[in-house]
């Protein structure tokens, strides 16, 4: 990022995406290294997540008398599915965020000075998905409660109740959950970059988000739906293809969308990078490259001078 930062706010979203796409080129064997140890495991997860539970699943739907055990190792995939997809999601943003920063302040890059940071920012960021993950689930029963109206309506034929419910479900899903997810992605730069996390980064996201709602809408939307485009084909060729498809195809493409997948997750925690830049632009908020560079020093076990402080001061219009 070349530009000076009283012109990141006047970014377009391509410009963004150039921009981003750009930054990897400043560091390749970094952002080479990162992408394989962390960005790999985690786009393949995703994918190959339904492979091994089509079986399972299969069986247990065949065999109505499926003993528990068989439930029981279900439940225990699932379980550590998750935690691993949350610990990789995590360790893929700092890694990206932390690089990114680094680059921006010339502070010099290197793939084992972004593992050494890994752990002291790992906390943050978890401390701040525990607060969006409680966001998320009151949006979950939300979205619960109009979806059992929805069921409601259409048993009892009542008209009115069927479009309200079927316009609140579509809102929510369309609207709360994409503006959500963005939250969560600026909340977890601010994590990073700025001496808060948790609630606090919750609440700096918010005002960063002011006047870039809808750029940030676009980009979480434009993901998510390149995301289940991509899942979408891999479950249709890869997983329940076995009659159309022969292997040698089904492992080509299932490659091949892996590839994709993990090019789109690097690509897309690039942007989230970049968009907070363009969000501090936006409301004339300075950075203080130096004091930056103290903050991410920090992280490493650096000497940090008492005056070093990145919380950004508006800067008179």
């Amino acid at each position: 990022m070349d530009l000076a930062a009283e012109e990141l706010q006047f970014l377009s979203i391509p410009d963004i995406l150039k921009e981003s796409i750009s930054i990897p080129k400043q560091s390749p064997k970094t952002f080479y290294l990162i992408t394989l140890t962390l960005i790999f495991p985690l786009s393949f997860a995703i994918l190959a997540h339904s492979l091994f539970t089509h079986p399972i699943l299969s069986q247990l739907q065949a065999d109505t008398t499926a003993a528990t055990s068989d439930w029981s190792k279900l439940l225990v995939f699932q379980f550590f599915y998750l935690i691993f997809l949350f610990a990789f999601s995590l360790l893929s943003t700092a890694a990206v965020v932390f690089t990114v920063a680094s680059l921006y302040t010339s502070k010099p890059v290197s793939f084992s000075s972004t593992i050494a940071a890994i752990p002291s920012v790992f906390r943050r960021l978890f401390l701040t998905f525990m607060w969006v993950s409680t966001l998320m689930v009151v949006y979950n029963i939300v979205f619960l409660v109009f979806l059992v109206l929805l069921i409601i309506a259409v048993d009892t034929q009542n008209v009115f109740l069927f479009i309200f419910s079927i316009v609140v479900v579509f809102l929510l899903f369309l609207g709360v959950h994409v503006y959500i997810s963005a939250l969560w992605h600026l909340a977890s730069v601010v994590s990073v970059l700025e001496p808060i996390y948790g609630i606090d980064a919750m609440k700096k996201s918010y005002e960063l988000l002011k006047g870039k709602t809808r750029m940030g809408f676009v980009i979480i939307f434009v993901y998510l739906a390149i995301c289940g485009v991509i899942n979408g084909i891999f479950g249709s060729i890869v997983v329940h293809g076995g009659d159309d498809y022969g292997v040698l195809v089904r492992i080509v493409v299932g490659g091949f969308l892996v590839g994709v997948l993990v090019i789109v997750n690097l690509v897309g925690l690039l942007v989230q990078s970049v968009f907070y830049y363009v969000c501090k632009s936006y409301h004339h908020q300075s950075i203080d490259k130096s004091a930056l560079c103290d903050h991410l020093g920090g992280y490493l076990g650096e000497y940090v001078p008492l005056k070093s402080n990145i919380q950004m001061e508006n800067l008179d219009a």
